[in-house]
């Protein structure tokens, strides 16, 4: 069989106990236009995979999405279809648990799209692929969480902005975060990228305290909560 056909898929990530506090779900990238096969081999996939290492062994079950396919390809919204098959999947898996969603770029747009399922409680959103057309009702009663670097080359932070601004009116834990002198790919600081996403997701489940930054930053109003400097927290964290 094509392994295309194989997809979409759930990959486990780490171990975790028979009662975990929730689940989250990590959604990588991809392209606009693509009916390549979405498998774990692309670069995509991989670059993902610290993330929900990251989160690994914390406590929640951690799972990473195979796309049957590499493209968003509207109209078809392929990668927030798979998205929402996951989360159905999940819920048979893990009935009543509280999901957390993080997504980077096409992932990012597919997270906040899939938003709206009944077991997901939080999107964290990573340099997320958006231009003006995507729905924001979906996100009420969420905690959302969306971070963009200023060396942006790919996905534009004015559009993560401008979609924090509408995301904000229905959804009051939003915040977005900006990361100074990171680009698309999270290369540069990457402990920061990895810190932020572990902070807000095992703060969401309830696993470790919420962060006071991230929650001070959800109780400013537009703008200021939305355009909030991650600062560095110890030597080193770039790269």
């Amino acid at each position: 069989m094509p392994e295309n056909q194989q997809l979409p898929r759930l990959d486990a990530v780490g171990r975790f106990g028979a009662a975990p506090p929730g689940v989250v779900l990590v959604l990588h990238g991809g392209r606009s236009t693509s009916h390549a096969s979405g498998g774990r081999r692309r670069l995509a996939y991989a670059r993902m995979l610290s993330f929900a290492w990251v989160l690994s062994g914390a406590g929640p079950a951690v799972y990473q999405l195979r796309y049957r396919y590499r493209g968003w390809n509207a109209p078809a919204k392929d990668a927030a279809r798979d998205a929402a098959w996951a989360l159905e999947e999940i819920a048979r898996r893990h009935p009543g648990l509280p999901v957390v969603l993080v997504g980077h770029s096409m992932g990012g747009r597919a997270a906040l799209t899939a938003a709206g399922a009944p077991n997901v409680v939080a999107v964290c959103a990573l340099a997320p692929w958006l231009d003006g057309s995507d729905p924001v009702n979906q996100l009420a009663e969420r905690s959302v969480l969306i971070v963009h670097g200023d060396r942006e080359r790919y996905t534009d932070p004015r559009e993560s902005y401008a979609y924090a601004v509408r995301a904000k009116q229905v959804a009051d834990r939003t915040a977005r975060f900006e990361l100074h002198g990171a680009g698309h790919y999270m290369l540069a600081r990457t402990r920061d990228w990895h810190s932020l996403v572990r902070r807000f997701a095992l703060g969401v489940l309830g696993v470790e305290p919420e962060d006071p930054v991230i929650a001070n930053a959800m109780r400013q109003p537009a703008p200021d909560g939305l355009r909030a400097v991650v600062t560095t927290s110890r030597p080193g964290a770039d790269g």
